[in-house]
């Protein structure tokens, strides 16, 4: 009987868990597209295409989650190339930068 409330309550645990991740995942999305509709409908065609960054997209959720903590080479690379080829993202942050990378 006491395995099966155990069992039970880390079901339930779990679940707010999940609950909690889905939220904030959904808050990061939702940031990250507001900020990429900053950018023209061309530009963000064009950062669609560049197999740079959607290579970068594992790198970029790292990123976000870890709060700047943690620097894929493939979120660099995407972020010099977005920077290097589209004028306007050049005032934006890291951050913002791999938000919008997420949104794509």
């Amino acid at each position: 009987m006491r395995s099966k409330l155990i069992a039970a309550a880390l079901v339930l645990f779990c679940a707010g868990a999940q609950a909690q991740t889905l939220v904030a995942t959904s808050n990061i999305l939702v940031r990250a597209l507001d900020r990429s509709l900053d950018f023209t409908s061309d530009t963000t065609t064009s950062i669609r295409d560049m197999k740079v960054v959607r290579a970068a997209q594992d790198d970029a959720a790292s990123f976000v989650a870890s709060r700047g903590a943690i620097r894929g080479a493939q979120l660099e690379a995407a972020l010099h190339a977005i920077r290097t080829q589209i004028p306007e993202a050049r005032e934006a942050s890291d951050l913002e930068l791999a938000e919008a990378i997420l949104a794509l």
